[in-house]
């Protein structure tokens, strides 16, 4: 006997099953490139390389280096001006690469991420 209203066979229409087979691909590679991310360290350097920093793709410090002529009794505000100035490239890095990755998935999936309105 034949279904009454609906689509044929059960399902949704073709359209919107590949929509929601596009978007839970768009989902698996957006959790793939986090991890992926997250893997990875960025470094980098203040003061011509007085003071370097590392930072996790999870926007953790996780290396702090001094070079012996950064650290000056006399003058704390200037390392600690370096530290920031490292640590704040290092995670302006991390953004760099995330919104990278993130924009490729984007420009993957067409105009308005890929729906057809």
């Amino acid at each position: 006997m034949a279904k009454r209203g609906g689509f044929p066979g059960g399902g949704m229409p073709g359209n919107m099953a590949n929509l929601m087979k596009q978007a839970q691909k768009m989902q698996r590679q957006m959790e793939e490139n986090q991890k992926a991310l997250e893997e990875k360290e960025f470094t980098a350097k203040s003061g011509g390389g007085a003071v370097e920093v590392t930072v996790s793709g999870k926007k953790e410090l996780t290396s702090v280096k001094l070079s012996e002529e950064a650290v000056d009794p006399d003058d704390i505000e200037t390392l600690e001006d370096l530290i920031m100035a490292a640590v704040n490239e290092a995670l302006r890095m991390v953004e760099e690469e995330s919104s990278q990755s993130m924009g490729k998935l984007a420009g993957g999936m067409g105009g308005m991420g890929g729906f057809p309105f």
